[in-house]
């Protein structure tokens, strides 16, 4: 890459710097994407597959977390985002395998029953179609009578979301836009008018800069990972199920998860695996460990399964954020992130994608958006909260349902 002039410079190549690229390339600016290793490389391409609305916390306690008026704008977007995620996927043919059936929050106890029930009545109060259902209901949709109950979302499902990204990226170079892959941007400068943002081979030069790299956050702006606790998330898929298996294994092909702390995670994907995650990295004693626990945790939720082998195993990380939710940053003039998805960034880096770019076609203003703009602060006690995250989540899963 040489010296380039752009519209905008995206950094990260993930589903904000993506979505970011096409909306912009869709309405006739000239996007240059920079990605440090491939796309997707980061949480997008590792995500569990779920595209759900809202955030984890509840929609009552959005207002309270990022102030008003912001707090109802968020909920309103949010839950409007899968909606926009199946809208593209259809609109540019994207093929990630698709499906909106919804999703399942299953409740585990009453604890957790308690929990989705509260969520239930939030939701319903504004409008959204979400339905508690029974412990029966549960398992005729889920295919699995351990839990007390769930929260099934239409509004949501579920998608392959490697392809997923990429197909926004593919969608956006036809229209346009140039991605350059394995591109790490390595500096800013600031020429007045417009950025030039550099690069090992080149250098670009556009009036508006969007950082894009949430939890992969590196040599670039690495303030935005550091205000963040990184929590590893592992997913594990089994080989095709046989079709006697799938009469009963989320039958209904929703997405699920549960609400323990340390929670899990089950989808089905085009071909019949079972893609089954939770809390924990893939690495070193983890690796062992976390698939032992998984089926161990398959035999218990779904014991028609039997013995399950599991093909392909991943894990990446998800940035937490002190109160749950997303944060707006502008590092300077016309120089904008959105970080810190705490596990939802299918449905919302979609979203703020297409936010950050109608804020670069100056078709909104910054206080317009649905978050606030707030000052970067680094997270407290931030490695020791990594690493009980990850060696904790190892000896939940060595000790749990052990014979």
């Amino acid at each position: 890459m040489d010296d380039d002039s752009a519209d905008a410079v995206i950094v990260g190549a993930g589903f904000t710097g993506c979505s970011a690229a096409l909306h912009l390339a869709a309405a006739g600016r000239r996007p240059v994407v920079l990605e440090a290793a491939g796309i997707g490389f980061g949480g997008s391409g590792r995500n569990v597959g779920l595209v759900n609305a809202g955030l984890w916390i509840r929609p009552d306690e959005v207002p309270e977390a990022i102030g008003a008026p912001f707090g109802e704008r968020l909920i309103a977007q949010l839950g409007d985002a899968p909606g926009l995620v199946f809208d593209i996927v259809e609109r540019h043919g994207i093929a990630c395998e698709a499906v909106r059936n919804g999703t399942l929050h299953c409740a585990v106890g009453r604890k957790g029953l308690a929990e989705i029930t509260a969520r239930a009545r939030q939701w319903r109060r504004r409008g959204a179609d979400v339905e508690l259902l029974h412990s029966r209901a549960t398992a005729w949709r889920g295919g699995s009578k351990v839990y007390a109950g769930a929260l099934l979302d239409r509004r949501a499902g579920t998608i392959q979301p490697l392809a997923y990204v990429r197909g926004l990226a593919a969608s956006a170079i036809r229209l346009g836009a140039r991605i350059h892959e394995h591109s790490p941007a390595t500096g800013f400068e600031d020429l007045g008018g417009e950025w030039r943002v550099t690069t090992a081979r080149g250098s670009v030069t556009a009036p508006w800069v969007i950082i894009a790299t949430d939890a992969y956050s590196a040599a670039i702006c690495p303030d935005v990972k550091r205000e963040q606790v990184m929590l590893p998330y592992f997913n594990l898929a089994t080989r095709p199920l046989s079709a006697e298996a799938l009469r009963s294994v989320l039958p209904g092909r929703q997405g699920a998860w549960d609400t323990r702390s340390i929670l899990s995670s089950f989808r089905l994907d085009a071909t019949g695996r079972l893609v089954f995650g939770s809390v924990g990295a893939l690495r070193g004693t983890g690796t062992r460990i976390h698939a032992d626990w998984a089926r161990r945790a398959l035999a218990r939720i779904f014991p028609r399964l039997g013995e399950v082998a599991f093909e392909h195993g991943w894990y990446g990380m998800i940035g937490m954020t002190r109160n749950a939710a997303p944060r707006l940053h502008m590092h300077g003039r016309n120089l904008v992130s959105i970080s810190g998805y705490n596990g939802r960034g299918i449905a919302p880096g979609t979203s703020f994608g297409r936010d950050l770019a109608r804020l670069v076609l100056g078709e909104v203003a910054p206080d317009e958006l649905s978050l606030p703009v707030t000052r970067l602060e680094p997270a407290r006690f931030r490695a020791a909260k990594q690493a009980f995250y990850e060696i904790g989540a190892q000896l939940a899963h060595f000790t749990a349902s052990r014979p």
